[in-house]
């Protein structure tokens, strides 16, 4: 097995999974993780043997925002803005709440929120990234990534709330 195959394609699971919560459906997803293989390919030659996951999903997540500004113009991803995007009450740590509800529901209420939010929630909560590693990955603070990450958290909250309050499974 070469080495490329034994230190990128055991992470094409977590490629395709960021880049399908970032581009919101399947067939996207599914061509950029094949792009960002592909171009995670011609530069591996720049790879130093750090961590070989961060390194990927960093390279699906520029492709796909790269994708998004070009192929979605009618919709916002310009650089974030800390102030915009804070919440009243942002509640920090913890884990999400109803892990266990109907993952209709969780996906639904995942979809909703602002890419950046969705992508440090798939980054720290699906994926299992530490602040580091997203911090690497999304080019951002460690303190950043740990704010970003609360107010994620407290609008998944405010949305799995309300789509539960109204019944709403999709």
């Amino acid at each position: 097995m070469s080495r490329f195959e034994s230190t990128v394609l055991p992470h094409m699971d977590a490629a395709y999974n960021l880049a399908r919560w970032l581009t919101g459906n399947d067939h996207d997803a599914q061509d950029l993780a094949q792009e960002s293989t592909l171009r995670a390919y011609r530069f591996f030659g720049t790879f130093r043997d750090g961590d070989s996951r961060a390194w990927l999903l960093k390279i699906v997540r520029n492709t796909c925002y790269t994708w998004l500004k070009k192929n979605r113009a009618r919709e916002t991803f310009d650089e974030f803005d800390e102030e915009l995007h804070s919440a009243d009450n942002p509640l920090a740590g913890g884990e999400i709440v109803l892990r266990n509800s109907d993952r209709n529901v969780f996906n639904s209420a995942l979809e909703e929120l602002p890419p950046e939010f969705r992508e440090m929630i798939v980054l720290h909560e699906l994926e299992g990234l530490s602040y580091k590693e997203i911090a690497e990955i999304a080019e951002i603070p460690i303190g950043t990534v740990m704010s970003r990450l609360a107010r994620a958290r407290e609008r998944l909250r405010e949305n799995l709330a309300r789509r539960i309050k109204r019944g709403i499974t999709t």
